[in-house]
């Protein structure tokens, strides 16, 4: 058992976890007859109504935000959550905490392995936050779905977060990781050539940037999974503004998020940073951009889709339009959230045989 990604619940956060396990046995048709009557969004899309109580929790219950409290308690506070909402598997075959060394010291990392013997590659995993939030421990149920859903092995990173390190440190220390994951494929049985760089929001734009960074080199990733990724820091869309309140992810966060991360505004600019505003894309490794249709940060993931593909770079665009961001943390409570995990992957799959 990991112990960087375990975590005792509080009482309250134990009385949390069950209501959320209740949401989770609400059958399917009942969401489906529900659905009927949530919000529409400008597309037409219906949200979901397990996300529509996530968007009305965070929005109406205080302490609930993303960013209601400083860095250190809204750490604790989504780690928490994270847990909570975890959903159940069986033991995995491995499941150990390593650590390497990266630019500004030690880099902790869990890899998984969810069955003995030979896994089909490895997905090195980056988790959002906003560069602020989030760890191994808040994204190990997503990271234990997506193992399952592929058969590769896992390998979650908690790279340097702001403000302690602002830009570029977890930039750095993404770029550390790939090397690491590169360097010790062979050593878990895995062929260099069959790791996928992955991560959601933050951690999607981290993946991107990945991407960026290691053209020509002599392993490149081989799929870009970017699920909900900040992909422009710079300008304002019409779904940031559509979806600035109410939807989990909020332009209050956002704001919160781009102020501790970023020394200067004006490295909003910075493709590291923006890697729509990369002057190049091609080249890059083929993508599986996913948006949810209810999240600020949808148009962007599309604009950046869109860039790829006009500039030669195979994309799978998946529109995950009843969804929230933050939606591969809520399996527990939502069959569709599960099902686009699985989706993600056969993606991961296909691009790996």
């Amino acid at each position: 058992m990991s112990r960087a990604t375990s975590k005792n619940l509080s009482l309250p956060e134990r009385v949390q976890r069950r209501l959320f396990r209740a949401a989770g046995l609400i059958p399917a048709s009942v969401l489906g007859t529900a659905a009927r009557i949530t919000k529409v969004n400008s597309d037409g899309g219906h949200l979901a109504p397990e996300m529509a109580l996530v968007g009305a929790a965070t929005a109406k219950v205080p302490g609930m935000g993303l960013t209601s409290r400083p860095p250190a308690g809204a750490r604790a506070q989504l780690d928490a959550t994270g847990v909570a909402m975890a959903q159940t598997f069986p033991p995995f075959a491995i499941e150990e905490d390593l650590e390497f060394e990266g630019p500004g010291g030690t880099i902790g990392a869990t890899r998984y392995r969810v069955e003995a013997g030979s896994p089909r590659g490895l997905i090195l995993f980056l988790h959002g936050g906003g560069y602020v939030l989030g760890s191994r421990a808040s994204h190990d149920s997503a990271v234990r779905a997506l193992a399952v859903a592929s058969g590769t092995d896992v390998l979650s990173i908690d790279y340097r977060l702001a403000p302690e390190h602002k830009f570029p440190a977890a930039v750095d220390d993404a770029l550390a990781a790939w090397h690491y994951a590169v360097a010790k494929a062979p050593e878990w049985g895995i062929d260099p050539a069959k790791i996928v760089v992955a991560g959601d929001s933050a951690g999607g734009c981290l993946s991107a940037v990945v991407a960026l960074q290691t053209r020509g080199e002599d392993v490149v990733p081989a799929l870009q999974l970017l699920i909900y990724p900040v992909t422009d820091m710079a300008r304002e869309t019409d779904s940031r503004r559509e979806f600035a309140d109410g939807h989990f992810l909020t332009a209050a966060d956002i704001a919160y998020f781009t102020e501790h991360y970023l020394s200067d505004p004006a490295e909003a600019t910075d493709p590291r940073v923006s890697p729509l505003l990369a002057d190049d894309l091609s080249g890059l490794p083929p993508a599986y951009v996913v948006v949810a249709g209810f999240d600020p940060l949808r148009d962007e993931g599309l604009a950046y889709a869109e860039a790829m593909r006009a500039a030669g770079v195979p994309v799978t665009l998946e529109r995950a339009g009843s969804m929230i961001h933050g939606f591969i943390n809520m399996g527990l409570i939502s069959p569709a959230a599960r099902e686009y995990v699985s989706r993600m992957g056969a993606a991961v799959v296909d691009a790996l045989s």
